[in-house]
């Protein structure tokens, strides 16, 4: 058999990818899962989609079915315009947003449009996994900035900053931030928003899980308090679903115009039924109907997991309280290293996702990402039951350990 190894780009060996093909991948039969920031498919609203897909099949084919502007369907950005009027109480102009296929396509764009080898980008440390993964692959110099329960640390930032760090951007996630379900305090957005407009610095703002908090509040994004540093990415695969890939980017205009001239070198143009079925939904009110329902539930579902956690998880197990969308953060006694303990958390029947894939470096090794979103209530008890066996073996302590009420 040939071998090519040859010829594969150096990008290949720069990107990794192996936990995220994991998670993609599902856990064994028996296994409950807590790796993927998957929705629960109860929120999937499928009678409506039946009804929209069908209409737009009989009515619209020639637009939903044909190939679209890089840029968008027009009647599909006058409705993301309005939307992020509505949600965000600014309004971008026509030439200021792009639908893409999906969040994750605007990270690719980003480094398709700004990065060039040895170029500097700023992260969250931890950061979401797929984003670390293009900027490697993209052959980016990528700097870690500290967190602590309020998110990203600006002071540590303003520092390197003042210390002559110049990163083509930041790149940061405010809201239920993936991987650590964190948000970033409004007096720090303004901090934030001001050392990087000092400094010269873009802004990469990342909202996936925005409209998915539990109480149905927000914070101002940061697009909305400093449109002219702050490039948003958005996607619909937290509030509608996954399957349609779509989602946009909203920034300054000479950004989105490369961005769009970009996208031209990858898919082109998102699909055209996807983005007819989001703006009919959404101008016939489907997320206002829907969301509220699916942030009860995922509100449950993170009370079930809390409960849990207080209840089975050792001394000196700590974790992230999150107060919206998919995931936390749990971080055990420095001495554990959770790659160990992965194959007799499999071999009890839970699965997570290490926390080192997350950070820049090889940090991370005794913490852990899990969501919450797609296991049952019950099943989160169960699964959580089971890790903290794996823990309590791992620190040679047999015994149940618990504490309610401890965090």
């Amino acid at each position: 058999m040939a071998d090519f190894e040859f010829a594969f780009a150096r990008r290949t060996r720069l990107r990794g990818g192996d936990e995220l093909t994991t998670i993609l991948a599902g856990s064994p039969p028996g296994v409950l899962s807590m790796t993927g920031g998957f929705p629960n498919p109860a929120t999937f609203p499928t009678d409506e989609v039946d009804e929209i897909a069908a209409r737009l099949l009989r009515d619209d084919a020639a637009v939903a079915l044909q190939y679209t502007p890089t840029a968008g369907i027009a009647s599909v950005r006058e409705y993301l315009i309005d939307r992020q009027e509505q949600l965000q109480g600014r309004r971008p102009a026509f030439d200021e947003l792009i639908v893409t296929s999906g969040g994750m396509e605007c990270i690719a764009l980003m480094c398709q449009a700004l990065i060039d080898r040895g170029d500097t980008i700023a992260v969250e440390a931890p950061s979401y996994l797929g984003a670390l993964m293009a900027f490697g692959g993209a052959e980016a110099d990528v700097v870690a900035i500290a967190m602590d329960d309020d998110g990203l640390v600006v002071d540590d930032l303003a520092e390197r900053l003042a210390a002559g760090l110049r990163p083509k951007f930041l790149y940061t996630i405010p809201e239920y931030q993936n991987p650590t379900g964190r948000t970033l305090p409004l007096a720090r957005r303004h901090q934030l928003v001001e050392a990087c407009r000092r400094h010269g610095v873009l802004i990469f703002e990342d909202v996936a899980y925005r409209e998915l908090s539990f109480d149905g509040t927000s914070l101002p994004t940061l697009w909305s308090l400093a449109p002219d540093v702050v490039v948003q990415a958005g996607t619909f695969s937290k509030s509608f679903f996954p399957g349609v890939r779509l989602g946009w980017a909203t920034g300054p205009s000479e950004l989105i115009t490369e961005l769009a001239a970009a996208k031209l070198n990858t898919d082109q143009c998102a699909g055209g039924l996807g983005q007819r079925l989001v703006e009919e939904y959404g101008r016939a009110g489907g997320f206002e109907r829907h969301l509220p329902a699916a942030r009860k539930l995922y509100a449950s579902h993170w009370a079930a997991l809390s409960a849990a956690l207080r209840h089975h998880m050792p001394e000196r197990c700590t974790w992230t309280e999150p107060t919206g969308g998919f995931l936390a953060w749990l971080t055990l006694p420095e001495e554990l290293d959770v790659f160990t303990m992965r194959p007799a958390a499999i071999g009890a029947g839970v699965a997570y996702v290490p926390g080192p894939p997350f950070h820049v470096g090889d940090e991370g090794r005794n913490s852990m990402r899990l969501s919450f979103s797609h296991l049952s209530e019950i099943e989160l008890q169960t699964a959580v039951q089971r890790l903290a066996g794996v823990v309590r073996g791992a620190l040679g302590d047999p015994t149940t350990v618990t504490r309610a009420g401890r965090r």
